[in-house]
């Protein structure tokens, strides 16, 4: 039994990734209790109910409008995972009403929602924070706390993306899927953030470094296209369907620190899932899609002879498991058991994190600085590949504090240094 109470939490926006939400809270009663539900529809509340039905939970308080919710003073933060368009504005509602308030992930559509963000944070003295469950990921923690033990040297490159065979879309646009919609209409690196926060993180940006610009270059659109052609999807007047987003997006980043950052949005062709994950420092390397690691004096360096007798060295991957036992982190050696979990276990370390983070009225892991900065990625691709791949500059959405932020306080939770505690 913990000697705390759980935080008392609202979902706004009642789809898909509102019942995995809902499904991981239900696995961490003494962190978070949910009393009140929002959505539009009548079909989603009731199929929301219904879960609490089917594990036995008291119902929550259901609503239509969810500024009536936030009228209910036992609110203590409010899951905003409605769509894109929308989620950001009700955030900003959250916060007036003095509650801590949570987004679910995806890009921006413009500098200006994002800049009425963080004024709607700063001017409430209330907290945002994003729901980037990737953040606590097996790896990208391990990866972190291997760069401040500094096995990586200097870092120098990082690479990260979200790379996935989404062509169901071209089906899903007939149903009104956003996501679905934004790929006809959009050409941008739509959906930045599940790698990008992970390495924004262990590039300390928003603590002592940032964004500066970008270049975004954008492939030929095919995918999609070509999936709608095949199964007879025409639009709307009967004619070809097309999607205008390209099927590669490449954006590079460069950081005030002299890092670069490439970043790879590819969800229109047939590929397994990766999320791209690079790190290159001036010692080492981490590459995901080889699942391996070559640290300099640790990982195997092989000499071999020539066809002409002459010697070579070459260098060896190391299995990414080969580190866990001796640099796993220490929310993953304390929280292991949690791997059969959604996603890996990912998302109800994220809601700890939050949750701690509401009852100890402090900023969270992932604040509204690295939300603005992250998600700005989108609308500042698009800028950029608008203009036939011309720099486009980040905006300081921290005004000038990510030079001297102050110190955070000490929590397992931190993303930005290692705590084992």
């Amino acid at each position: 039994m913990s000697d705390y109470a759980p935080v008392k939490t609202a979902l706004i926006g009642l789809g898909p990734r509102a019942e995995t939400l809902l499904a991981s809270i239900f696995n961490i009663p003494e962190e978070m209790e949910v009393v009140a539900v929002c959505d539009l529809v009548d079909a989603k509340l009731e199929k929301i109910l219904s879960l609490f039905d089917k594990r036995g939970r008291k119902r929550p308080t259901a609503f239509h409008d969810y500024r009536e919710m936030l009228k209910m003073p036992s609110i203590d933060v409010v899951l905003v995972a409605t769509s894109w368009n929308s989620h950001l504005g009700i955030a900003c509602n959250v916060m007036r009403a003095g509650k801590y308030v949570a987004i679910e992930v995806g890009g921006a559509s413009s500098i200006d929602e994002l800049r009425q963000l963080v004024h709607a944070s700063e001017s409430t003295g209330v907290s945002c924070m994003m729901l980037e469950n990737c953040c606590y990921g097996r790896n990208e923690l391990m990866i972190l706390n291997m760069v401040r033990q500094g096995l990586f040297g200097e870092l120098i490159h990082c690479a990260c993306g979200y790379e996935h065979d989404l062509l169901r879309m071209a089906k899903e646009y007939t149903e009104g899927i956003e996501r679905a919609i934004h790929n006809r209409y959009r050409n941008c690196d739509l959906y930045p953030t599940h790698q990008l926060g992970p390495t924004a993180k262990i590039l300390r940006i928003n603590r002592g470094n940032r964004f500066l610009s970008l270049t975004s270059t954008a492939s030929k659109a095919r995918g999609l296209t070509n999936k709608a052609e095949e199964l007879g999807i025409k639009d709307e007047n009967g004619d070809r369907l097309v999607f205008n987003m390209g099927d590669v997006i490449t954006t590079v980043i460069k950081c005030a620190g002299g890092e670069t950052i490439t970043a790879t949005h590819g969800v229109t062709l047939p590929r397994p899932y990766s999320r791209n994950g690079r790190v290159q420092g001036t010692k080492g390397i981490w590459m995901e899609d080889t699942n391996g690691i070559f640290i300099e004096g640790i990982s195997p360096t092989i000499t071999k002879i020539d066809i002409a007798g002459n010697p070579y060295h070459t260098h060896q991957w190391t299995p990414v498991e080969d580190f866990y036992e001796k640099y796993d982190h220490p929310l993953w050696k304390r929280f292991k058991k949690n791997e059969n979990e959604a996603h890996g276990g990912m998302d109800s370390l994220m809601l700890r994190a939050l949750a701690e983070a509401v009852r100890t009225h402090t900023p969270p892991p992932i604040d509204v600085y690295d939300c603005a900065a992250w998600m700005s990625l989108t609308c500042l691709s698009e800028e950029s590949i608008a203009l036939g791949s011309m720099p486009v500059s980040f905006p300081d959405f921290t005004n000038g504090k990510w030079i001297n932020r102050g110190k955070e306080r000490p929590s397992r939770w931190s993303l930005n240094e290692v705590f084992d505690i």
